[in-house]
């Protein structure tokens, strides 16, 4: 009999291998060739964000020459793709790396003609490893916000909603800097619900909202007083109208794919599973409380694997280091240990395999985590009060660690519970 450890990093794994790009391109690109550029033209090729080097190297399998190729992704990720130029960001804060970045990618787009096309490759990180800030704006406003936003509680769309409005290439830039050339995008997902315009904050789309809804969020979340002037001042300006360019956008890849292909490794491995969410968004404490309350009323008398994808947010309110999904199998591994009976884990992670600013992915909890902390010489509470859900895992040999992988659709979760 496997333990509940190897077969939860199976079914993990599995979420990942389903996300993997260059398949995800590869069978679309079976169905729907890529078109050509005009007679005189040639392809303009951008791969951006965690996925950005298997999607390159997918592409330029598909498209002759003449082309040109530029690659942004993060250090984690990092490979040379021959026949392009490959620049490395930061992600989850932009620094000077993602701002030279996107320096780049507004040059790389400045040569396109009427006759080029250019191709987007997308996915999940864009929006922190391309940075090109709205006039007026520096990177050090752009990154006083970001670092705002992590610790505001804030949904994802809603950080979005408010970065496109301070860029000249997310919220559609990309396609007022690519115009007149027309622009298919290739996307990737790491949003739940899969709305393009969030994706990577939607370089190829329309964006999300306005300047004053902008304003409306970072006012309820209690950070606009804050901010930085330029960044007030900015948002208080209402923009110049003007027409957004069409684009060709393609989904190729999702959570929902990841949660799918686990749920059919579940069942080769003998579990019956459950999807319970594909929808495990907001506070990180809210999710721990529906994951809980599905344990509880999960059958004891067979084995069963319950099954969550989505993407949590932390309120920060300590200077600890962590991530969502760590903070998330700690918090079960608290709760877990007084509550839960039988033989049981419960593992997050990250399909990028990075949880905040950490190498880790996430956290594996099971029924003795939470002592394994204390028993080795750490206080939990006080590490959980300081978010520093790294710490305490670690402690406990309970961090979930896998390296980069290439790819990104958000987090997945499972909890495992043997038959009693």
């Amino acid at each position: 009999m496997t333990s509940l450890h190897q077969d939860a990093r199976v079914l993990f794994d599995a979420a990942v291998a389903r996300a993997d790009p260059a398949l995800a391109l590869r069978q679309t690109l079976a169905v729907a060739p890529l078109r050509s550029p005009q007679t005189g033209g040639q392809s303009y090729v951008l791969a951006v964000g965690k996925a950005a080097v298997p999607m390159m190297q997918e592409a330029l399998a598909h498209i002759s020459e003449p082309r040109q190729a530029l690659v942004v992704t993060n250090p984690e990720n990092l490979r040379q793709v021959p026949g392009a130029q490959v620049l490395a960001g930061s992600h989850p804060v932009p620094d000077q790396a993602s701002a030279a970045a996107g320096a780049a990618v507004l040059e790389f787009l400045s040569q396109t003609t009427a006759q080029d096309q250019v191709i987007v490759l997308v996915s999940g990180g864009g929006s922190a490893l391309m940075v090109a800030p709205a006039p007026g704006l520096t990177l050090a406003d752009k990154a006083a916000l970001g670092q705002a936003l992590l610790s505001s509680g804030l949904e994802i769309n809603e950080m979005n909603l408010i970065r496109q409005q301070l860029s000249q290439l997310k919220g559609g830039g990309l396609l007022q800097q690519a115009a007149p050339t027309p622009v298919s995008a290739y996307i990737l997902s790491d949003v739940i619900g899969d709305d393009l315009r969030a994706i990577a904050s939607g370089p190829t789309t329309s964006p999300l909202g306005t300047r004053a809804e902008a304003r409306t969020s970072l006012q309820q979340a209690r950070i606009w007083q804050d901010l930085p002037p330029a960044v007030k001042t900015h948002l208080e300006t209402e923009p110049e109208a003007k027409p957004l360019p069409a684009a060709q956008n393609t989904l190729i890849g999702s959570n929902r794919h990841s949660l799918a292909a686990m749920m059919d490794k579940a069942r080769d491995l003998g579990w019956q599973p459950q999807l319970i969410s594909d929808q495990l968004i907001g506070d990180v404490s809210e999710a721990a409380e529906h994951i809980l309350q599905a344990a509880k009323s999960a059958p004891m008398d067979r084995p069963v694997a319950l099954i969550f994808g989505g993407e949590t947010t932390v309120r920060l309110t300590g200077s600890g280091r962590g991530g969502r999904n760590q903070e998330l199998a700690l918090r079960l591994a608290q709760r877990g240990a007084q509550e839960l009976s039988g033989d049981w884990l419960f593992l997050s992670g990250g399909t990028d395999g990075r949880d905040g600013p950490t190498k880790a992915a996430g956290g594996i909890a099971t029924a003795q985590t939470w002592a394994a902390i204390s028993e080795a010489g750490a206080d939990a509470d006080a590490l959980l009060t300081n978010n520093d859900s790294y710490a305490a895992l670690k402690a406990a040999n309970a961090l979930l660690m896998t390296g980069g992988t290439g790819t990104n659709v958000a987090d997945v979760q499972v909890f495992l519970r043997r038959a009693s």
